[in-house]
């Protein structure tokens, strides 16, 4: 195995997509057994989306499906990918992961994102537009002074004021350099773009400023890994969601994920199938062998501390056995057991 995959940390973000055939609370509970095995195989974090009114993904209220996720769960730590802080109030959510970090003390992580909705119907219902999101670093300024008590209301966060729960930012766009200067660590992506990844890293790490939450950077990459026996069965894996993507930017809506069977027999426009191709490339998929030399190339490149795994598919048993196989190859506590 190679030395710097040994020294890395791997996570897993689950979005709760929702599959052809099958129900949203079926997604919610396919998130919440994910995270059983995930704790099982030795991942390190299980993390979970927030989106709204999309017909795809069954998780829109990331801090209860955390805690759902926390009490099914023993020892691996559970968070957000994330709570998207220009809907909310900065105080409701310091709130709310001061109670998940009370009943689950040492494993929650606050992890930040800056989207206001996937369409402008959305955003109407949830009282926000497009600038909402310019106030993004002021907010995660307001968020961190509710846990450290410095709040200029004189008003006092119960229970969070006085407890450390982790802060991670989403990196997207200028989303570097808000979590640098806030002195926070930063999840990037995706892994599709390492060129753009590079940059926003090294960014990041040359603007960094020490702060109390982090003394120094830290890097955490985030995309899709895909493992399988052949590189053919790897990019089955990848086939719903690449579909399903090429289809909201073509018709506007998010689908539930179909068959890999079904989309390779769809007819689809030259621009759909631009976006169908474009989401088949550039992913971490393969082989055990393939995926170990594109996972050690990508960290030596970037220099992560940590991979963020974010892959979505139809076939629930060739996911988890991607996971497992992905934990092998990372040596993860547990894994040795599954292979």
């Amino acid at each position: 195995m190679s030395s710097v995959i040994a020294a890395t940390r791997f996570s897993l973000l689950d979005r709760s997509r929702v599959r052809e055939g099958h129900t949203a609370p079926e997604a919610l509970r396919d998130t919440v057994d994910l995270a059983r095995e995930a704790e099982r195989l030795g991942y390190h974090r299980f993390w979970v989306a927030e989106h709204h009114g999309v017909p795809g993904v069954a998780g829109s209220a990331p801090t209860v499906l955390a805690a759902a996720v926390a009490g099914a769960t023993r020892t691996i730590r559970v968070g957000t990918g994330g709570v998207m802080l220009p809907n909310h109030r900065p105080l409701v959510v310091a709130e709310q992961f001061g109670v998940l970090a009370s009943l689950f003390p040492d494993r929650i992580d606050m992890g930040l994102g800056r989207s206001v909705g996937f369409t402008d119907g959305v955003r109407r219902a949830l009282g926000r537009d497009k600038g909402d999101a310019e106030d993004f670093a002021a907010q995660i300024d307001e968020l961190l002074g509710w846990f450290e008590g410095t709040s200029p209301t004189g008003v006092h966060a119960r229970p969070p004021e006085g407890l450390a729960v982790p802060p991670f930012v989403l990196a997207m766009g200028e989303g570097a350099d808000i979590a640098a200067r806030a002195g926070l660590p930063m999840v990037i992506g995706d892994l599709r773009d390492r060129d753009r990844m590079r940059r926003g890293v090294d960014r990041y790490r040359e603007q960094f400023r020490p702060s109390a939450w982090a003394d120094e950077p830290y890097v955490v990459v985030s995309g899709t890994v895909a493992v399988a026996d052949t590189p053919g069965q790897a990019r089955r894996l990848l086939i719903p969601e690449a579909w399903s993507m090429a289809y909201s930017r073509t018709h506007g809506t998010f689908p539930p994920l179909p068959p890999a069977g079904r989309v390779e027999s769809l007819a689809m426009s030259d621009k759909e199938r631009g976006f169908y191709e474009a989401g088949l490339t550039g992913q971490l998929a393969g082989t055990e062998e393939e995926v170990e030399r594109e996972l050690e190339a990508v960290l030596k490149d970037t220099g992560a501390q940590e991979v963020l795994v974010t892959t979505s598919t139809y076939d629930r048993e060739a996911l988890l056995d991607s996971y497992r196989r992905l934990a092998a190859l990372a040596g993860l506590d547990g894994s040795a057991a599954r292979r």
